[in-house]
């Protein structure tokens, strides 16, 4: 777990208490990356997050993993009805039919779109100016959704994905590095900008 310069304060939202969540903030949370198996599972986890706590999924992110497969498109697009009755009956995850069924959905969207490009290029490519980097002091700053959180949500519906409104994928992007929301006096703020500055954009 990153530990805290003298003078610098990690981003309240964590909190001080769950070693979990601290450890997602500290090596997680506003990393740039290009792996799409990982992007895939963000954004899906991202989905079912609405209306819930993000700790909440976060906490049942292995049983997730464990349920569908490892995240693999190729096995989730085949589920059928036996399927979503054995993830309805399944504790360790959220038990929504609808956000089940929109994670069927995303899989085939995912392989469509893989057809043409990553899922990593896609992304990328929606951020004509690079990646944002934000210079936010204090958490009322963060927005809830930017006309960028928008376009991408637009562009990701126009290729068949569910559940990615401009909330959902606004929080997306902060997760996987699209956006560095670190608050100024967090010590991840800097060394999220030191990986953005050696991040190749993939093509």
């Amino acid at each position: 777990m990153a530990k805290t310069a003298p003078g610098l304060e990690r981003c309240p939202w964590p909190g001080i208490s769950d070693p979990l969540y601290i450890h997602y903030h500290d090596t997680e949370w506003g990393v740039p990356h290009a792996d799409d198996r990982r992007l895939f599972e963000k954004l899906i986890l991202e989905g079912f997050q609405a209306g819930l706590s993000w700790i909440t999924i976060l906490r049942k992110r292995e049983a997730f993993r464990s349920a569908f497969d490892g995240f693999d498109p190729e096995v989730i697009v085949r589920y059928g009805e036996t399927d979503i009755q054995r993830l309805m009956g399944d504790a360790g995850i959220v038990r929504n039919r609808l956000k089940i069924e929109a994670t069927i959905d995303n899989a085939r969207a995912y392989l469509t779109l893989r057809e043409r490009t990553t899922l990593a290029a896609f992304l990328w490519a929606q951020l004509a100016d690079g990646p944002v980097l934000n210079a936010f002091q204090t958490m009322k700053e963060v927005p809830a959704e930017t006309n960028l959180s928008k376009q991408i949500s637009k562009a990701l519906k126009a290729e068949g994905f569910r559940f990615v409104g401009p909330t959902t994928i606004y929080a997306y992007m902060q997760s996987v590095g699209l956006v560095n929301d670190h608050l100024t006096g967090c010590p991840r703020h800097a060394a999220c900008l030191k990986l953005h500055r050696r991040f190749k954009r993939p093509q």
